[in-house]
């Protein structure tokens, strides 16, 4: 008897720890009516995960809310979206806008690669995955967007990942079938079957029925066909696309921007979209935080957010041919020698031209990935220590063929203290 009580408490255990530790999406929408957990309650839903320090979160803990993007601080990675209205929501709260912060490993992604705030124009439409406003920080005045109220979701004020449309369908490897234009009413419909691979996909038994709707098109609709811009006659039934929307749920589904019609548009379009983000990085460094400081020796070891493309680290380790010789007559370094520079949450940097430091990279490793992390980590044996070298901190690196500019002065944090 003892044994089997055992073992059905050691099977309810089991049980208990294969739930999350926090809530997720799965267990419902947000309402505007719900109380906080009852710690008394064994039944109450958990808490939503809370964000800690220097630790990277875990996998599916966010929200996920999707709107319009209505208003950039590119500078400070913050933004605010019209969230899309939903069946959970009260109509007096329809429409109102969501401010959010970029965390510092959050990533943003425009055309199937990664991307800066500045490069995705006003009015597209994002998904979004978020967390908690952290409960310990001075509250802030973000500035009005219009009426009063706010949205359900207003406290999930920190962004761990922001997409569109395009990235989105491109990611779940699937298409958009047009099945039909009506050229008067300037309406295009089509329909989202499963993805390619996935159970059922080849019109199996368990195939789910496809997802049809019906958008709208306008005059400055931009058609991608190829390499070039195409017309809207060029919109066929049958053809597979991807596209942008506008304006979404406002008055039906939404209004299309942009819309690729085929296989070589989206690579190209994916392809110019990578183009900036690398030149982007490059100029700015690669972000990460401080994991360990050494300070006797002056070793400090960083791994490297993933927000950025993965093509850029294996750029650490190549040795600048152009690099002077050290100045006492001794014989160059071994070792890659790179810029650490101290940045803040937002990734900004100070003055990286003259406040970085320099070091050798005596170690690059893998580690094990989690969201918001590259899994690639460096050992610096730094020339000099500053105070911003310490665990947890922000920082971004220059690998060494990596050419350090001035930024220009908006984007320096140097004399706005």
């Amino acid at each position: 008897m003892r044994l089997l009580l055992a073992l059905c408490f050691f099977t309810a255990l089991l049980h208990a720890e294969d739930k999350p530790r926090f809530r997720t999406d799965a267990d419902g929408p947000v309402k505007a009516d719900e109380k906080k957990r009852d710690p008394k309650d064994p039944n109450a839903a958990p808490e939503w995960y809370q964000l800690v320090e220097g630790q990277f979160p875990p996998e599916g803990s966010a929200h996920a809310v999707s709107g319009e993007l209505i208003s950039v601080d590119h500078l400070e990675r913050a933004f605010r979206i019209r969230i899309d209205r939903a069946d959970h929501q009260e109509r007096g709260v329809f429409d109102r806008p969501l401010y959010a912060e970029m965390l510092p490993y959050g990533s943003i992604w425009y055309h199937g690669a990664p991307a800066a705030l500045q490069d995705i124009p006003l009015g597209t439409h994002l998904y979004g995955l978020f967390y908690l406003k952290n409960p310990q920080a001075p509250p802030k005045k973000h500035p009005d967007a219009f009426n009063k109220g706010q949205p359900i979701e207003a406290g999930f004020q920190r962004c761990f990942r922001i997409e569109d449309d395009f990235t989105l369908n491109a990611r779940k490897n699937q298409l958009w079938k047009i099945e039909s234009m009506d050229v008067a009413a300037m309406k295009l419909t089509v329909s989202l079957e499963a993805p390619a691979g996935s159970p059922g996909a080849q019109g199996g038994s368990t195939a789910p029925p496809p997802l049809t709707k019906t958008y709208d098109l306008q005059t400055r609709t931009r058609v991608f066909k190829g390499n070039t811009l195409a017309k809207l006659e060029d919109l066929q039934a049958g053809l597979n696309v991807l596209f942008n929307i506008t304006w979404a749920t406002l008055y039906g589904p939404g209004r299309i921007t942009d819309i690729w019609l085929d296989e070589e548009s989206r690579r190209l379009a994916t392809s110019q979209q990578f183009a900036a983000h690398r030149a982007h990085t490059r100029e700015r460094g690669l972000p990460g935080w401080v994991t360990a400081v050494e300070d006797e020796p002056q070793f400090v070891t960083i791994t490297f957010f993933g927000n950025v493309d993965p093509k850029l680290f294996e750029e650490l380790t190549i040795k600048d041919p152009n690099a002077k010789p050290p100045a006492d007559g001794s014989p160059p370094p071994a070792e890659p020698r790179g810029g650490l520079a101290v940045a803040r949450d937002t990734l900004m940097t100070y003055d990286p031209v003259n406040d970085r430091k320099t070091g050798g990279i005596v170690d690059v490793k893998t580690i094990p990935v989690e969201p918001g992390s590259s899994g690639i980590q460096i050992k610096l044996k730094m020339d000099m220590m500053l105070e911003g070298y310490r665990p947890k901190r922000i920082i971004r690196f220059y690998p060494p063929t990596w050419k350090v500019n001035a930024l220009p002065r908006e984007e320096e944090f140097q004399g706005r203290e």
